[in-house]
């Protein structure tokens, strides 16, 4: 009964005559409904071309490799090793998220052979020089925000659904996401970034999305502009491999030292 709550709700939402203040449950149908849709997938892996670009157009890029473990009844563990360039080589980056208590995060950095632990309070700063805070690379368990539906909104020719998410945890960068998702797949399309005085911060852009293993959808490319700094990160996707056996003592905190 438990997966048909989502559904439920959302039909109740969009009944004829359905109060104002439902559009909160409505914000909290629709992603409890994407969240259903993805589950299922047990580990992934994948490969990342990460392109960072400032003010001035001037770009860097950088190679890494993703493992990601979903967790029952928690949030899930994921993995980032950097291959390239030299200065980052060895680099890795370990997050076990938590649904209603603060992540835990880990960042290896091989040039002073030491672990080091992410802070809560830390989590907006920027990850390894790019537009993405450390708290985007947590997955996005329904527990973390509170949702209202805002609209219904044709975006660049596809259907989409958005819906405004607001941190329920402490130490947020955020005061708020609006989020675009699209209604066909149900994935995020489009996310707009608020900062903690309320102001546009950056829009994260998803696109090429292809369907795997008949069953999940999955990004090809990412872009994110940070509008106040006129900085942005491209994240070009590849290889994505599900139910490769992967396990615990994977995620574990020796494995940032073993994963070079």
């Amino acid at each position: 009964m438990k997966a048909l709550l989502p559904l439920v709700l959302l039909a109740i939402s969009l009944a004829p005559g359905a109060h104002a203040e439902s559009s909160h449950d409505k914000g909290l149908a629709i992603v409890e409904e994407m969240d259903r849709r993805d589950r299922g997938w047990k580990d992934q892996r994948a490969n990342l071309v990460m392109t960072l670009r400032n003010r001035q157009g001037q770009e860097s890029r950088r190679e890494l490799r993703i493992s990601t473990l979903e967790v029952e009844g928690d949030g899930d563990k994921s993995l980032t090793v950097f291959d390239t360039p030299r200065d980052v080589k060895g680099t890795a980056f370990l997050s076990h998220t938590h649904a209603t208590k603060p992540d835990d995060q880990w960042l290896y950095l091989p040039a002073l052979k030491r672990v080091k632990r992410i802070a809560s309070r830390n989590k907006s700063g920027s990850f390894m020089g790019s537009e993405f805070a450390y708290e985007d690379l947590s997955s996005q368990e329904v527990e973390k925000y509170t949702y209202k539906w805002l609209r219904d909104e044709v975006l660049d020719g596809k259907n989409t659904m958005v819906v405004e998410y607001y941190p329920t945890y402490e130490n947020s960068g955020y005061t708020r996401q609006v989020v675009w998702i699209d209604s066909e797949i149900w994935k995020v399309v489009r996310t707009e970034f608020h900062d903690r005085k309320n102001a546009l911060l950056k829009t994260l852009t998803i696109r090429d999305y292809h369907r795997y293993a008949d069953s999940f959808w999955r990004a090809g490319a990412m872009h994110v502009v940070n509008h106040q700094t006129g900085k942005s990160t491209d994240i070009q996707w590849s290889d994505y491999q599900f139910d490769t056996g992967l396990g615990e003592r994977d995620f574990d905190r020796s494995a940032l030292k073993r994963m070079r």
